[in-house]
């Protein structure tokens, strides 16, 4: 079985993650979504809202999962799941840096485990949760991040905006 992991802090999910899952979904038989926590990062929705929000956006994708995992190496978490892909996105020049020095050295811990990289489109390549997080406020807001991101999502952001 191809099972691949695509992981990330999903706080919120974008537009361009669900690009990178929906053809993420396509190349595995089974894809692990796999939320990652990081003690040192301060996040604007809980672990469970952010899970809440990838699974009610991937409903409608039956070879996917989503889990979440922390205080561990990716390829750790990849290894322990039977993975044998991790699912990489690539915005810009300095993502293929940090990427391609992250493969390396995931390929040093589990030389079985390959690195996918996936580049999205251009009109999604700039989008990024923090950059969504970032447009919230100002009036007319609302027009601007709808186009960014899944509707589950924006509710959300609508709820978290209205308690400021």
């Amino acid at each position: 079985m191809r099972r691949g992991v695509y992981a990330g802090s999903f706080d919120p999910v974008t537009n361009g993650h669900l690009w990178m899952i929906e053809h993420g979904v396509q190349l595995f038989d089974e894809m692990i979504i796999a939320i990652g926590e990081n003690p040192d990062k301060r996040y604007t929705f809980s672990q469970d809202e952010r899970v809440a929000m990838l699974r009610e956006t991937t409903a409608h994708l039956t070879n996917l999962r989503v889990e979440t995992f922390e205080n561990r190496f990716l390829v750790d978490y990849a290894r322990e799941e039977g993975a044998h892909y991790i699912l990489r996105g690539i915005r810009e020049a300095a993502d293929y840096e940090f990427e391609r020095k992250m493969r390396y050295v995931n390929a040093d811990l589990a030389p079985h485990i390959d690195t996918i990289f996936l580049m999205p489109p251009r009109e999604i390549a700039e989008i990024s949760s923090t950059m969504v997080k970032g447009l919230v406020g100002p009036q007319g807001w609302e027009g601007v991040v709808r186009q960014y991101v899944p509707t589950a999502v924006f509710e959300r952001l609508l709820h978290w905006q209205a308690q400021g």
